[in-house]
């Protein structure tokens, strides 16, 4: 149910002091000169190709910035923020640096969209232009709030029309169900650019349809003055500290320009309409309020306005002197530093011993690595009871030995199970995530909303925030799972730059390269080949420590006549398929286990065809758009010379895994089609 706001109300008209007033005027007026001007960046060719502008919200964004305690709280601003921003403490300076994309550009330093306002180093974040998605993340620093007894609160920033999206609902009930200490804040102007809020929802102010969440209160105010809008948010966080869980704010605005530069909001506005938002001005009916109620005079005003617009000028002539983005940055910050993995050199030992299977191995590391860094957290999907491990049993034991805290479930959700792992990131670089991102990596595809957006974050922000997370997912067939049990994904996921992807088919490269990502700042994606969790072919001696560099492959075989370039479980039946070549035609297969799709090692890709002069590409995922095409393509640009064949691939048919043993096996490669190509393209 809703929160009724108790009856002390500390800022009005008459009990507010002067000066609070008076900044408040300057900081809405500074905020307004911006918002008005901005568009004249776009008619002359400066920049700011997207602005959009923020009056009619006036009273909900000063109250946002104004509560807000830098370095104490995050914020979350969506694009419509302006006033917001300015209200937390950035100056008009820094607003247009953002708008016209200057390298000095405290958001993103030009890389990110204009209108997209943040200073990471105070925690006000840098957001996608994913509408709303924030959301997730507001809950993840929430999370770090609980864990850690942090006395602040995070204040997540909307539009109305974004709270229909399914991952703010997520948020939302992750919020509510974990009790975490985060303000969600909905301005509503009525419109999502032109679809009216009625074909949104149907309850008329989109709040009221959270009200049957449990810890959850509710707030309601008229965002369009700034007393209601400062008594509620003050009142919002005070319940929230005090009581350790999670609030909405609803705030009803007015629109009172078009969504944006690109918008023409007559065309779906009636002129009665127009009319109201203007007379509704928040910022115009305060001025009236300061002048009537006696607070200020008029050439008080008129001296406020004189500096905010001098400081404009100012700010406007600086920011045009700024420096441009350099083009040759573009590679700077895709990828944050990775682990110094040196112990075993290239990631390959000589140790003898007991085997332990690839499942061990994992379990085994991960035990260590949490017994190494106490801020390591692992979560996901039926993976977190205390007598079971997950459905594979790879996290067995974990809570038992490191507790509730640290080794939890997350909801069937899978785009809450990365977005909170943005988040809680975002609250101490000390921190190290391991996520469960879903149960089959055929299951993530709902997280690939919060995969893009993480992995733009580090490019994004210039080099200020890097989700430090592993995503470990359970992947590939032959297992007679059939569709969402047996699919591969990696293709997909190596096509978004900034992302890290490994792939172990053997228990000691899997536990190093699981060191390597758990130490690593970025985001890895983990690939699991579930087939191999207990398999024989699999499981190797692990040395204590062991550590496996990011792009370094291994040769898992000499060979003159041709080498075939692998991975995940068809590394094991191309050494099969290689095996039988020379016993039974006396052929020497060189087989090359890549382990890291990216970065890739091209160096000894290269350096293996130059050896042989013929490549033969294996991988369990599709011929028709695989990872293999970009092997074949890498092969083919860089050592055509050499080449005396062409490139072929073995691969999965283009369609679906199927459930049926006998379609499984029609579909995916084995040692056999492997053997044949490999015998073919030899005699070629």
């Amino acid at each position: 149910m809703a929160y009724i706001r108790r009856n002390d109300k500390p800022f009005g008209i008459k009990q507010t002091p002067k000066e609070t007033l008076e900044k408040w005027y300057y900081l809405m007026a500074l905020g307004r000169t911006l918002d008005e001007r901005a568009p004249n960046y776009l008619k002359q060719a400066i920049g700011w190709s997207y602005h959009a502008p923020y009056a009619g919200h006036d009273g909900i964004q000063l109250a946002i910035g104004q509560v807000f305690e830098k370095n104490v709280d995050h914020l979350f601003p969506y694009y419509r923020d302006m006033l917001t921003a300015i209200s937390a403490g950035m100056t008009g300076e820094e607003i247009i640096l953002n708008g016209i994309s200057k390298a000095t550009d405290p958001s993103s330093g030009g890389r990110h969209m204009s209108n997209h306002f943040a200073k990471p180093e105070w925690n006000v974040h840098n957001v996608s232009s994913c509408t709303g998605n924030h959301t997730q993340q507001a809950s993840g620093v929430g999370r770090a709030f609980k864990r850690y007894n942090h006395k602040g609160v995070v204040i997540s920033s909307q539009g109305e029309s974004s709270v229909s999206e399914g991952y703010v609902y997520e948020a939302i009930n992750g919020a509510s169900n974990e009790e975490l200490p985060v303000i969600f804040v909905f301005q509503d102007n009525g419109y999502g650019i032109s679809v009216p809020k009625k074909d949104q929802t149907a309850n008329r102010k989109a709040a009221n349809n959270f009200l049957g969440f449990k810890n959850l209160q509710v707030f309601h105010c008229n965002g369009k003055d700034v007393f209601d809008s400062m008594n509620t948010m003050s009142e919002a966080k005070k319940w929230v500290i005090e009581n350790q869980k999670p609030a909405i704010v609803h705030a009803s605005c007015v629109r009172i320009h078009s969504h944006s530069n690109s918008d023409r909001h007559e065309l779906y506005r009636d002129k009665g309409e127009l009319e109201y938002v203007q007379a509704a001005d928040p910022l115009a009916k305060y001025r009236r309020m300061l002048v009537n109620y006696g607070r200020f005079t008029e050439d008080e005003l008129n001296a406020i306005d004189e500096k905010v617009k001098q400081e404009v000028k100012a700010a406007h002539k600086a920011a045009l002197a700024a420096p441009d983005p350099d083009p040759k940055s573009i590679y700077d910050f895709l990828f944050p530093d990775a682990y110094a993995a040196g112990k075993f050199g290239n990631g390959v030992h000589t140790e003898t011993g007991t085997p332990v299977k690839l499942i061990e191995a994992l379990n085994t590391t991960l035990k260590e690595e949490f017994r190494s860094n106490p801020d390591t957290f692992i979560w996901g999907q039926d993976m977190a009871n205390k007598d079971k491990g997950g459905i594979f049993n790879v996290s067995k034991g974990l809570q038992q030995e490191f507790g509730p805290e640290r080794v939890f479930n997350g909801p069937i959700a899978e785009d809450y199970i990365l977005g909170t792992a943005n988040g809680m990131s975002r609250y101490s670089d000390k921190l190290r995530l391991v996520v469960e991102g879903a149960e089959f990596a055929d299951y993530f595809w709902p997280a690939m909303e919060q995969f893009v957006d993480s992995a733009h974050d580090y490019w994004r922000s210039n080099g200020k925030f890097s989700p430090n997370i592993t995503i470990r997912l359970a992947s590939g067939g032959y297992i007679g799972g059939g569709l969402y049990h047996s699919q591969n994904i990696e293709s997909a996921l190596a096509s978004i730059p900034g992302v890290r992807i490994v792939y172990p088919s053997f228990a000691d490269d899997a536990a190093g390269l699981l060191r390597t990502s758990i130490r690593s700042k970025g985001i890895t994606v983990f690939m699991e080949p579930k087939a191999l969790y207990n398999s024989p072919k699999a499981a190797t001696v692990v040395p204590d420590g062991f550590e496996v560099p990011f792009g370094k492959a291994r040769i898992r075989r000499q060979g003159t006549d041709l080498s075939i370039i692998t991975y995940g479980n068809t590394t094991h039946m191309s050494i099969d398929a290689a095996e039988r070549l020379e016993k039974e035609f006396g052929y020497k297969v060189e087989v090359v286990d890549i382990r890291s799709l990216v970065p890739l090692d091209k160096e000894t890709i290269i350096a293996s065809v130059k050896k042989t002069s013929k490549a033969l590409i294996v991988h369990e995922d599709k011929v028709f758009a695989g990872f293999g095409g970009e092997l074949a393509a890498i092969v083919a640009e860089e050592a055509f010379t050499y080449l005396d064949g062409p490139v072929m691939r073995v691969g999965a048919t283009n369609t679906p895994v199927g459930f049926n043993r006998i379609l499984e096996a029609a579909i995916l490669p084995n040692e056999q089609k492997i053997f044949d190509a490999a015998l073919s393209l030899i005699k070629y």
